[in-house]
């Protein structure tokens, strides 16, 4: 399969020559909230399109609200990636605080606190995609992605390279196994990993080495590491890894001792009473979170008001250039939407009923994994955010850093474009209402892992209806592009971000 992260920057010819052109007017002297004044360009939108009735209008774009659509993106990603800075400290506190004390109530705080971090990391992912600070640090697409989204949000994960592992029927060699790396762990792997290989150093240099193979599977940083430490494997509730037929509902189970600085300390099935690797163990946990931290902090800077990049992308002084930093928010929103979440996210696990394809397979989370994730594209359509949710019971409790502004919503709506707005929404509402069945499984005790055993059963029902609804409101998002003459679907949704077909849910990618 390919990587979260393996995915190229979606950034056409068609929106350089946005960028450049330079042909609209950079007057205006409005304030923002009207077209008096403002600059204004048209664009006969092509015919045949099947959105809605909007199609063969000639659209007069105003510069001054493509700017608050702008500003409007700019605010959501700062918010959402400060409530994950925040987040990410309190996720590092409380593994300082099973380090120093490992109690069955100290693991349970730090496996809260991962899941808490999640909920609004899971709503940036839309900001992905576009040369933004969490793919690049230089914002330039033509040089490729240096960016570090790898090394916070990486999957699926190389755990048998970082400590024991079982397995099974569920867990064999293409899954467990690691085909190259740059750790110095010795062959055979995963008898040897980085917990028992003493000799090698835990810090964040070991830990920038992520994701150096071909096939990605040695990835040993970011929130999944951090998950696999505080979980372990999810196996059945007897240890057992043959779970490929039969799963019981439980996430990840590791024992405590597997940070006990005594005789007591214990390192899977077979190892007890070797407390330098359990110690070995709660040091990495403390690296990758510390790493995790300052990575999520440079891009929340990158996106803070005054930042380079922030400013790069507010400042537009054309309508032209304007028009090519909105194709940059719709790209993200339509590939997460299709290639990334439907397809990679989705249905590579689904087809193949893979345990281990599944987002956060450790810890039994994926179910909020894909509400966030499409959540995130609603926030960007409607230019808000709430907050996230510090309660784990599915309402947005934490709104210090919410939004309200400008949304492309309102921007169509501007236009006279009510019905391709009402498509957009209605798109948006269908995959709500199919990822919110999923969660309410999950919940209920059916989590990700069981609903995909049969990808054609009645329990994969929400699963199948959610890939298939996000292709339907990428091609919504696609046709904003269109008929906004900003650009094509496949500017928007990129081609190669997935082998998968989404118009039918079951079939193998």
């Amino acid at each position: 399969m390919i990587s979260q992260h393996a995915h190229g920057f979606v950034v056409t010819a068609f929106a350089l020559s946005l960028a450049v052109a330079g042909c609209g007017d950079d007057g205006g002297g409005g304030d923002g909230n009207t077209t008096e004044g403002a600059a204004t360009a048209t664009a006969t939108t092509p015919t045949g399109d099947d959105t809605a009735g909007d199609t063969g209008m000639a659209v007069e774009h105003d510069l001054d609200r493509l700017r608050m659509v702008l500003t409007t993106n700019a605010d959501l990603a700062y918010a959402g990636y400060s409530d994950c800075v925040t987040t990410a400290q309190g996720l590092a506190d409380a593994i300082d605080a099973l380090v120093a004390d490992p109690t069955e109530a100290n693991l349970d705080a730090a496996k809260r606190a991962w899941l808490v971090a999640r909920e609004p990391y899971g709503q940036t992912e839309v900001f992905r995609f576009r040369a933004s600070p969490i793919d690049d640090t230089n914002y330039d697409a033509a040089d490729g992605e240096d960016g570090p989204e790898g090394d916070i949000n990486a999957w699926p994960l190389g755990e048998g390279l970082i400590d024991y592992v079982v397995t099974g029927t569920d867990f064999g060699d293409d899954q467990v196994n690691v085909t190259g790396h740059d750790t110095g762990v010795a062959d055979p792997i995963p008898d040897n990993n980085i917990i028992n290989s003493t000799s090698i150093v835990i810090d964040e240099a070991l830990l920038s080495k992520t994701a150096t193979a071909e096939d990605e599977h040695d990835v040993i940083a970011g929130y999944h590491a951090i998950e696999f430490l505080l979980w372990g494997q999810d196996l059945n509730a007897n240890g057992s890894a043959d779970t490929v037929d039969s799963r019981d509902g439980t996430p990840g189970n590791r024992p405590v001792t597997d940070f006990a600085l005594d005789d007591t300390c214990t390192s899977g099935p077979t190892v007890h009473g070797a407390p330098e690797l359990c110690a070995r163990r709660g040091q990495y946990l403390q690296v990758a979170a510390a790493k995790l931290l300052a990575d999520l902090t440079s891009v929340r800077d990158g996106w803070a008001p005054g930042a380079a990049y922030r400013t790069a992308f507010t400042t537009v002084d054309d309508i032209d250039a304007a028009k090519g930093k909105l194709l940059e928010i719709l790209v993200g929103m339509g590939t997460l939407s299709e290639g990334e979440l439907a397809g990679e996210r989705m249905q590579i696990a689904l087809s193949a009923n893979s345990q281990e394809d599944e987002h956060s397979c450790f810890s039994d989370n994926t179910h909020r994994d894909i509400w966030l994730d499409a959540e995130g594209v609603s926030n960007a359509y409607f230019g808000e955010y709430a907050g996230y949710d510090s309660t784990l019971d599915g309402t947005d409790d934490q709104t210090g850093s919410a939004v309200s502004g400008y949304g492309i919503d309102d921007y169509l709506t501007d236009l006279g474009l009510t019905d391709l707005h009402s498509a957009v929404s209605a798109a948006l509402a269908d995959t709500q209402a199919n990822y919110v069945a999923i969660d309410a499984a999950a919940r209920a005790g059916t989590p990700v892992d069981n609903q995909i055993l049969d990808p054609s059963a009645a329990a994969a029902g929400p699963m199948r209806d959610t890939i298939v609804s996000l292709n339907a409101q990428a091609t919504q998002i696609a046709n904003i592009a269109v008929e906004l003459d900003v650009g094509s679907p496949d500017d928007v949704v990129d081609p190669d971000a997935s082998g998968c077909d989404t118009t039918d849910p079951t079939s193998e990618c």
